[in-house]
């Protein structure tokens, strides 16, 4: 076992046969392993070839070291792990390259602060998925608050000029996200996106869901714009 400040952890070795996605690998033992903390594009989805083809060349048919936090396997059978090279963090890699976003679903933070100080590298560099929109309105959209007990977020735009935001995503830190259509702020005024059922207007815009989008233990927001650009990210 090993520590970290004053969490204990277990260490196990593996040899990886494969890597199945950005953040999912195959040991040669056949179990799965789900890399602990991060979160990568979906099949289908902008850079997850880049992200899958990333770790296949930093980890496949390498000896790695595994390391478990609290829980062992996710609802898949999973195991879910740290995965280090050569002492290196490797989900921190994939975040510093772009390939993936910080993902602490769970009240256990084990990383955290290192993994979004990774992500605000990523976004000082600009690349991959922290590339900097280019819009013209991605400089007047800003977020005004997030409250994850309300499940409601507040945009605001700052410039004198209409916002259209047909074909902007918003996200979570998972794989929830809602594409906004036909949407569009008006200057100096405000656009409430609510996870709830109802009826959209000029100012509010409903997310029906069944489930939660944002977790009370911490959780972000990632605002991009039609051309998949970060325009804004907020965390907590």
């Amino acid at each position: 076992d090993s520590f970290l400040g004053n969490v204990i952890y277990e260490q196990e070795m593996g040899n990886v046969s494969r890597v199945i996605d950005g953040d999912t690998i195959e040991l040669e033992t056949k179990e799965d392993v789900r890399l602990l903390g991060i979160n990568t594009p979906e099949r289908g989805e902008e850079y997850y070839s880049e992200a899958k083809e990333y770790l296949t060349n930093r980890v496949e048919g390498k000896q790695v070291s595994l390391k478990k936090e609290s829980q062992d396997k996710d609802i898949y059978g999973r195991k879910l792990r740290f995965v280090f090279l050569d002492n290196k963090n490797i989900n921190i890699e994939l975040i510093e390259n772009g390939f993936a976003n910080p993902y602490f679903p769970d009240e256990s933070k084990l990383h955290i602060k290192e993994f979004r100080s990774a992500w605000k590298d990523c976004v000082s560099k600009s690349i991959n998925l922290c590339e900097k929109s280019k819009d013209v309105c991605s400089e007047c959209i800003k977020l005004d608050y997030l409250d994850p007990y309300k499940e409601e977020a507040v945009f605001i735009n700052q410039c004198n000029q209409e916002c259209s935001l047909d074909q902007w995503t918003i996200k979570d830190e998972g794989r929830k996200k809602l594409i906004l259509k036909n949407i569009s702020i008006n200057f100096f005024s405000t656009l409430t996106v609510k996870v709830a059922e109802g009826k959209n207007s000029h100012s509010v815009i409903y997310w029906p869901r069944k489930d939660y989008v944002w977790t009370a233990t911490g959780d972000a927001l990632y605002l991009r714009d039609s051309k998949n650009k970060l325009v804004l990210y907020y965390e907590y």
